[in-house]
C-alpha cells in the first residue's frame, strides 16, 4: 500500500497512504459499497496532517482525503531534528509515549507513527505505542502529543524567566578541547 504522489503546485508535499478499507452501508435494497482511504501529508519541515476520507472509486477516495488533509496541516515544535521534550499523546483507546533522542538515533517507531513522524521531518525520536494498535487512531494520538509541544519562548514568557538548555557531554568536551588549542598556540 505505499502510494506517494507529488503536488504539482508550488508547495512540494510528502503525501502517504496508510490503508485503504473496504467499507459497506446495509440499506433496505442491499448493501452499498464504498473505500475509506487514510493518508498522511507533511512537508518535512515541521508541518504535518492527517485525514480520511470516502468515495465509491478507490482513486477518488485518495485524492479526497490528500486534499482534506492539506486544508488540516498543523506545526510542529521541531527542535534540532527532534522534539523539545517527552509527551504522550492520546487518542481513544490509544497512548503514544514520544521522546526526544540523540543525533544519530534515527525514528524509532512503527506504523502509522513512523510515517507521520517521517513526513514533519522529525530525524531522532523514540515512540511507544501503547493500548489499541489501530492505524488511524495511534496515528491521532501521536498527533495530539506533537500538538502539545511547547516552545522554549512560551515557557519563557510565561514564567517569567529566561531558559537555558543543557550542553551534551559532547558538546562540552568539544568547546574545552578547543579552548585548549588556542591557549597553546
Amino acid at each position: 500500500m505505499a502510494y506517494t504522489a507529488t503536488d504539482d503546485s508550488r508547495e512540494k508535499f510528502f503525501e502517504k497512504l496508510i490503508k485503504v478499507n473496504r467499507v459497506t452501508k446495509v440499506n433496505k435494497g442491499g448493501k452499498k459499497l464504498a473505500f475509506r482511504a487514510f493518508v498522511i501529508v507533511g512537508d518535512q519541515n515541521g508541518t504535518v496532517g492527517l485525514a480520511t476520507s470516502k468515495s465509491k472509486e478507490v482513486p477518488m477516495a485518495i485524492k479526497r482525503s490528500i486534499e482534506k488533509a492539506k486544508k488540516n496541516m498543523f506545526d510542529i515544535n521541531v527542535v534540532d531534528g527532534t522534539i523539545p521534550h517527552k509527551i504522550i499523546g492520546e487518542f481513544k483507546a490509544s497512548k503514544v509515549v514520544l521522546r526526544p533522542a540523540p543525533e544519530g538515533t534515527g525514528v524509532i517507531a512503527g506504523g502509522s507513527i513512523r510515517i507521520l513522524l517521517e513526513s514533519l521531518g522529525i530525524e531522532n525520536i523514540v515512540a511507544k505505542s501503547i493500548g489499541s494498535n489501530n492505524s488511524l487512531n495511534m496515528a491521532k494520538a501521536a498527533l495530539n502529543g506533537l500538538r502539545k509541544l511547547k516552545k522554549q519562548a512560551d515557557v519563557e514568557e510565561r514564567r517569567g524567566v529566561k531558559l537555558t538548555l543543557k550542553k551534551s557531554s559532547v558538546d562540552v568536551k568539544e568547546e574545552e578541547s578547543d579552548g585548549t588549542d588556542k591557549d597553546e598556540n
